[in-house]
């Protein structure tokens, strides 16, 4: 078999379908054989990709706004859609059915530092209609992680992705509130990159018939079917909090079952880039992404 390095930007169950991929074996039917790592930040894994590191990456497309805005050529593709929406959940302390994003003016939230995710969770305030500056952000010490922060009783509310905070509701923590992608709609949240050219390779063709299985698995299967496939790559979680995230998630409708990125969400992300002043010029879709093969 052809060993395929796939790096994750981060980890969560918010990218199923590329996990599924290895899960459900869909790379070893095609004669690959997967291996995967997790970088430190978004950064590194464009860097490792550019090094010749990694074969594909799950990225977004806002990655490539920040060489784009500094004049650079960029020699990566954003061949493949994964999610169509933004995977964080509100999670807070108090349970409340009636939860307002107006709730959140005036406390400590523990917040993503900045990127994408920050972008976005700004982007939904003001559809939310509230003043982000009200908020009072606050960010871990001492290199703790977000989740361990919030646990020991730091903050009012947190922005994580799943399943971290239906694990927190198992364990009598706190309570899931709310879903940033309601809130912000549809958009190009999370892709798969590559260097240009490489979908179109022997390995290329070979991984995207992988993927676009596991796009139909994700999107016709139940969720403790797909909780099932995935769990063991969860291990500080459990069962129920992990199907509960999958559900959300499906229900949400984060997973089409369409591979490309649609000009439709990337022509949203860049509204959303754009609100928050990050980009001086709507970039062409053609720029930063390529149609999944086979979409062309």
């Amino acid at each position: 078999m052809n060993k395929i390095n796939i790096q994750f930007s981060r980890f969560s169950a918010f990218y199923s379908p590329l996990i599924l991929t290895i899960s459900e074996k869909y790379l070893q039917s095609e004669g690959l054989s997967p291996y995967w790592s997790i970088a430190n930040n978004p950064g590194e894994a464009i860097k490792a990709l550019q090094l010749g590191k990694v074969h594909v990456i799950q990225s977004a497309i806002s990655q490539s706004f920040s060489a784009l805005e500094k004049n650079e050529s960029i020699d990566v593709e954003h061949f493949a859609q994964i999610n169509e929406r933004d995977g964080f959940f509100i999670t807070g302390r108090d349970q409340n059915s009636n939860f307002t994003w107006d709730k959140l003016e005036g406390t400590e939230v523990l917040l993503q530092p900045g990127g994408q995710p920050l972008s976005m969770f700004k982007y939904a305030c003001h559809k939310a209609g509230i003043n982000y500056k009200n908020i009072k952000p606050i960010i871990p010490e001492n290199g703790k992680s977000m989740d361990q922060y919030f646990r020991e009783g730091n903050g009012q509310y947190i922005h994580q992705q799943g399943p971290e905070p239906q694990q927190i509701e198992s364990d009598g923590l706190g309570f899931v509130l709310t879903k940033v992608g309601e809130t912000v709609g549809k958009c190009a949240f999370s892709s798969l990159a590559s260097k240009k050219d490489w979908p179109t390779t022997d390995m290329g063709e070979a991984f995207c018939r992988a993927y676009k299985k596991a796009c139909t698995f994700i999107k016709t299967q139940s969720p403790i079917r797909i909780t099932r496939s995935i769990e063991p790559y969860f291990k500080n979680i459990d069962i129920n909090s992990l199907e509960e995230c999958i559900r959300s998630y499906q229900s949400l409708g984060c997973w089409t079952g369409r591979p490309s990125i649609s000009r439709e969400s990337f022509d949203k992300t860049l509204d959303i880039f754009d609100y928050n002043s990050s980009i001086s010029r709507r970039y062409r879709y053609e720029e930063i992404c390529t149609l999944f093969p086979g979409d062309k």
